[in-house]
């Protein structure tokens, strides 16, 4: 008797001790892996070397009050005065410019009281380099990024990727541009070239920006504001010269579409998109820019009249949106928008807003009397190799990701977001190239009866693809003739926008660099729910 509860002791004792172990040598993993950059790399010689830190801060956005956000000190260690460029008055991060192959090392520290990573949207990196929200870093830690440029000349940008807090970081102020460039003399620059970061945000009678993280309809649909901010700052309207100009435009917001147009009636002249220049000038009625991406826009306000005033617009648009599970209101139409002071008078901050779709005014240009460089429009950009489809694996039988609701979740194959877990579905081999299907499930294949619809801004981590075929056989008419002019898939892109019960087919190549990386929908609260998915790259 006295052995058999000596045996039993013995093994509780051996259990208490082999599952702490266990569990320790899992931690121990994923914290060896967290921490194989916080030191640097001697023989790493960068060419362009950064401090970006990550500080609570306020600032004076209105009257009043300040605002309190989050934003990115930076300091340039090393580099050409141009590489790091400051938006003065404004809650984003600062400019990085550099160029292809240049050596770059970012030295990021983590002041905020949440853990934090910074994400290198559209650049092609080692997964280690790529802010996977494994690699997150709490208050006072330093995480070192060293990498070389592997992109084409284009308009790129970083923001935090903390999983269930990148919503949460990004609307506090937390983004900034990456551009790379190259010794291109004959586009606008200098004054000329202008970005335009598009955010939309809700800010209470005292300035304070309101963020619904717990609400649920907010989560569902994704945080949408009922005030517009450019480049992190209340104005909305500039002085431009009688010239051309170059816009950068990046839609910065949590979740919401624009219809970009100009107030004239004149064509968008988009020269380049998410991977960089196009290969010659297109025309479009106006563009629709979905969370993450970017256009370049070109504009000749050479022979507009001194004085006069064009806007930048957002054009209405039935963005598909069904929320018949989650009651009236939102995304079906007539929303209100209720600015700052009528908060104190709204018990329910969540009305706040305006739909994903309402028509918006977001920027005016005043054209002054001043004679400025007009630089013509070049008729050819920058060559663009075109997807070599025979090189592709998987022709007749694309890979198939389908985004959809179910059990009160947005998923991807049926599957929510795991830290470590890659699905057989999800491993593809270095150095090949393959289609993968995205399939935006709807108000049809999804079996909720039309109850959950939304578009998804759809982002790949780590690599630019070609979009080979946009399918919209299934997209109610009522949904695609508003929108139908405003996409271009031609080029490189990183993001792209699945309205729903579209199909869209991609072409990616694998190469360079193997390791995990993400792909999920670029909506930030949909992304924080669990709509996001690990690649993994393998020999």
């Amino acid at each position: 008797m006295k052995k058999n509860k000596l045996k039993q002791l013995m093994r509780v004792l051996i259990l208490l001790i082999i599952i702490p172990s266990f569990a320790f040598c899992k931690n121990s993993k994923q914290q060896k892996r967290s921490s194989s950059q916080l030191t640097i790399t001697e023989s790493f010689e960068p060419d362009i070397d950064i401090s970006l830190t990550a500080i609570p801060a306020e600032i004076q956005l209105f009257e009043g009050e300040k605002t309190a956000i989050y934003t990115y000190n930076s300091e340039l260690i090393k580099g050409e005065s141009t590489s790091l460029q400051q938006i003065p008055n404004s809650y984003l991060g600062p400019i990085i410019r550099v160029k292809p192959q240049q050596k770059i090392r970012i030295r990021f520290n983590n002041e905020l009281p949440d853990k934090s990573i910074i994400h290198w949207h559209g650049l092609h990196v080692p997964h280690e380099m790529d802010g996977h929200p494994m690699y997150v870093i709490k208050k006072g830690d330093q995480f070192i990024y060293e990498f070389v440029v592997n992109n084409r000349p284009g308009t790129y940008w970083f923001h935090p990727h903390p999983h269930g807090k990148t919503g949460y970081q990004v609307y506090k102020g937390l983004a900034g541009l990456f551009i790379v460039e190259n010794d291109q003399n004959d586009l606008p620059s200098g004054e000329y070239e202008i970005p335009l970061v598009i955010q939309d945000r809700i800010f209470d009678s005292s300035n304070q920006l309101i963020y619904l993280e717990n609400n649920m309809m907010d989560r569902m649909v994704g945080f949408l504001g009922n005030e517009i901010i450019i480049n992190g700052q209340s104005n909305t309207s500039m002085k431009v010269n009688k010239a051309t100009y170059r816009f950068r435009v990046l839609n910065g917001s949590n979740s919401r579409i624009y219809k970009l147009a100009w107030s004239d009636g004149a064509d968008l002249t988009v020269i380049g998109n998410d991977g960089g220049l196009l290969s010659k000038p297109i025309d479009k009625p106006y563009m629709m820019l979905g969370p993450g991406e970017r256009i370049d826009v070109w504009r000749n306000f050479s022979s507009t009249n001194s004085g006069e005033q064009i806007s930048l617009k957002s054009l209405a648009f039935n963005s598909g949106t069904i929320m018949g599970m989650m009651g009236s209101g939102r995304g079906m139409g007539g929303g209100m928008m209720r600015g700052r002071g009528n908060m104190q008078s709204n018990n329910n901050p969540s009305d706040s807003y305006i739909d994903n779709g309402d028509a918006l005014t977001l920027y005016g240009f005043v054209v002054s009397d001043k004679q400025g460089e007009a630089v013509p429009l070049p008729t050819e950009l920058e060559p663009i190799e075109q997807f070599d489809l025979s090189e592709v694996v998987n022709q007749n039988s694309p890979r198939q990701f389908n985004f959809h609701f179910q059990r009160m979740e947005w998923l991807i194959n049926g599957k929510t977001f795991e830290m470590n877990e890659v699905a057989d579905w999800e491993k593809v081999k270095l150095n090949t190239a393959e289609l993968w299907e995205f399939i935006n499930s709807g108000s049809g294949r999804g079996g909720m009866g039309g109850m959950m619809s939304m578009p998804h801004p759809v982002h790949i981590h780590g690599l630019q693809f070609q979009i080979i075929e946009r399918d919209v056989s299934e997209v109610p008419p009522a949904v695609w003739n508003t929108m139908k002019d405003g996409f271009i898939d031609e080029g490189w892109q990183d993001t792209f926008l699945l309205l729903p019960d579209m199909r869209v087919k991609v072409a990616l190549r694998f190469e360079d660099f193997t390791g995990i990386f993400l792909y999920h929908c670029h909506n930030l609260e949909h992304e924080d729910m669990g709509m996001m998915r690990n690649y993994e790259v393998i020999e």
